[in-house]
């Protein structure tokens, strides 16, 4: 069923886990049922925010984004997402023998698009464009998505809650890795142009 999981998620995240593990489907249905869907959230919202709403800082005029720079980097942002979510279900993949798991690369691709499930859905703050509703929002989201993380990996990965607490450790780092990279990478791409993304403002 399409997101079918997600209200499981953040109610009973054990049982949800659980359901999810026997379902073991595949890396393409886990795609087409949840990530494409989920991920289109956060460049969407940042698409409409930005050409529609903009963002105001102190006294200075509502500055957005024209609408063919900002659909530039919404595909760019989407694309990200969807590569960043199998990035680390391979990595998820790669770690798994250290922890005498193996679950194979379509479990550890939906424990990471699952754990990822609250900031894709916080991605929705986009349509704001206000920095401290993102900080109110979306620090309890990045927590619970923790927090699924050390739930999820030692039942995904079928392993003891001790190993699965190290597993998870280890994962939340890779995690922070992949992040602190795409910032960096974006941050270049950002000051150059490369794809044409030399930021183009106006006033709304």
């Amino acid at each position: 069923m399409l997101l079918g999981h997600v209200w499981g998620l953040f109610t009973n995240p054990e049982k949800e886990w659980k359901n999810i593990r026997k379902e073991n489907c595949s890396v393409g249905k886990c795609y087409c049922s949840h990530i494409l869907l989920l991920a289109a959230i956060p460049p969407v919202s940042l698409f409409i925010g930005s050409t529609t709403f903009g963002w105001q800082l102190g006294d200075s005029p509502t500055t957005g984004f024209p609408t063919s720079f900002a659909l530039k980097i919404s595909i760019l942002y989407y694309i990200t997402i969807l590569v960043g979510i199998f990035s680390v279900g391979a990595l998820i993949r790669w770690m798994s023998k250290t922890y005498d798991a193996d679950a194979g690369l379509p479990l550890s691709v939906g424990l990471a698009a699952y754990t990822a499930t609250p900031l894709l859905l916080v991605g929705i703050m986009g349509l704001f464009q206000i920095l401290w509703l993102y900080l109110v929002i979306g620090l309890p989201a990045l927590a619970y998505s923790v927090y699924l993380l050390y739930t999820g990996v030692p039942i995904m990965m079928d392993i003891p809650k001790e190993k699965g607490f190290l597993f998870s450790s280890a994962v939340l780092g890779v995690g922070l890795i992949v992040l602190i990279a795409v910032m960096a990478a974006t941050a270049i791409l950002w000051g150059t142009d490369l794809l044409g993304l030399t930021p183009e403002y106006i006033d709304k």
